[in-house]
């Protein structure tokens, strides 16, 4: 275990025995759509699903549907689905808020004499400051975690995708500690209410929200004392976090910091929390080999072609495509020696939602941290990491990655990359303004 050491937030994880065999990567995202679904129809014990959202269109439409016929066959089957309390009560952004999510649940309980909780849980007062990140669909004994929410294009239920990782992991102690978390932090709390049902305004509960986040910072994952692996045992371990300086941060930078000769790293969005950015700066002095894939600009969710009409939130992949280039300028000679391979994401009109992290082959974080500043302090997030001393997973690994840099392009120089003068006129004026009075740093700690 010679690769734990020095790592204390590593070795005090509640890691569990893993078998190679019940740990699977799943490739295609229509893939991971079906296999939800069958296994959402095969359950015998308990559906839990949590995630950013479930939106009412034909994905998420069908999700639904498969909970209530599962419910309507076994009545005593415990089905629950937790989603973010505030994203769930508007519209998506620049559409129509009068429809939205919860209204829909409501709509759809009222319908059926089945009983199906979906809870909103309200990580923050506002939306901007903290919402519901944790991911990870606990069916029976089986864990499906993604970085996927629940619509159309992270389903690829019709012509277009967003590209994550998905994958599937039979294990009973894992899916209990992940089932109970949730039961205990969730379902009986004063600020958490059933969307299904009526329920009282963001402004009523304000002290319950704010006694509820404090909560959570204490929060984490337990694993049962029997059940400690081996050292030289594939092991997994579910971890959790809230805030600055967090159990999940600390992982993620010791992820980092314990490769000598290989990282594989994966965002949506270009804008690394600077502690993040320093154990990067230590790996390449160390002499680590070092991959990043992240979105093209275009690929980004928030990205708004010129030919449509201007939104300030359409300023964001360019935000973000600069500070790709700020960085990359600055590790140029590790570029140039293609020691630093930074890699642009595109397929056509389809968006790129990757996150996580392979070290040395020896760790695999999975997550639906973003990897950034507003991850590692407003949001609730976790992860799944493996730890994998044999590299017994190493091929499905490498196949993973192989899927991933299927389309992408190597990043050769800094100046491959748009510079802000040729951006479009309106999106030019209004990032050259922020910059001047400083609020893109503060953007890039929120967004």
């Amino acid at each position: 275990m010679a690769f734990l050491l020095n790592r204390p937030t590593l070795s005090r994880l509640p890691w569990l025995p893993l078998q190679p065999e019940d740990f699977s990567t799943l490739l295609q995202t229509g893939d991971f759509r079906l296999r939800l679904l069958e296994a959402i129809a095969s359950a015998s014990k308990r559906i839990y699903l949590c995630a950013l959202y479930l939106e009412n269109e034909e994905a998420g439409q069908e999700v639904l549907e498969a909970l209530y016929q599962a419910k309507q066959r076994q009545p005593e089957l415990d089905i629950r689905v937790m989603v973010d309390w505030h994203r769930a009560q508007r519209g998506r952004i620049g559409e129509d808020q009068s429809r939205n999510n919860a209204a829909w649940y409501r709509e759809e309980a009222q319908k059926r004499n089945l009983d199906i909780p979906i809870y909103g849980v309200p990580v923050q007062t506002r939306e901007l400051f903290g919402v519901l990140h944790l991911k990870g669909f606990v069916i029976d004994n089986a864990v499906f975690y993604s970085g996927a929410s629940l619509n159309n294009v992270y389903l690829h239920k019709l012509d277009k995708y967003r590209f994550d990782r998905y994958h599937e992991i039979h294990s009973a102690p894992l899916a209990d500690a992940m089932a109970s978390f949730m039961a205990d932090q969730f379902f009986n709390d004063p600020a958490v209410f059933r969307l299904d049902k009526p329920a009282p305004s963001t402004r009523s509960i304000r002290k319950e929200i704010k006694h509820f986040r404090d909560k959570l910072v204490h929060s984490q994952y337990r694993a049962p004392s029997a059940q400690a692996p081996q050292a030289d045992q594939l092991a997994i371990a579910p971890i959790v976090g809230i805030g600055k300086g967090n159990r999940l941060n600390r992982a993620i930078l010791d992820v980092i910091a314990s490769a000598q000769h290989k990282l594989f790293i994966c965002t949506p969005y270009f804008n690394f929390p600077r502690s993040v950015v320093l154990e990067i700066n230590r790996a390449l002095r160390r002499g680590v080999e070092i991959d990043i894939v992240v979105g093209d600009k275009t690929a980004n969710d928030f990205y708004i072609p010129p030919e449509q009409p201007f939104r300030v939130i359409g300023a964001l992949p360019y935000l973000y495509e600069m500070n790709l280039r700020r960085f990359t300028k600055r590790q140029r000679q590790y570029v140039a020696r293609q020691q630093l391979r930074v890699h642009l994401w595109k397929d056509g009109d389809n968006t790129y939602h990757l996150k996580g992290v392979w070290s040395d082959a020896r760790y695999i974080l999975l997550t639906g941290n973003n990897l950034n500043p507003r991850a590692f302090r407003l949001d609730l997030e976790n992860a799944l990491l493996l730890r994998d001393p044999q590299a017994t997973l190493q091929a499905q690994g490498e196949a993973e990655q192989q899927s991933i840099l299927r389309h992408t392009t190597l990043l050769e120089h800094y100046r491959q990359l748009e510079d802000v003068r040729h951006y479009p006129e309106q999106i030019k004026k209004l990032l050259t303004r922020l910059s001047r009075v400083r609020i893109d740093r503060m953007l890039n700690l929120m967004l």
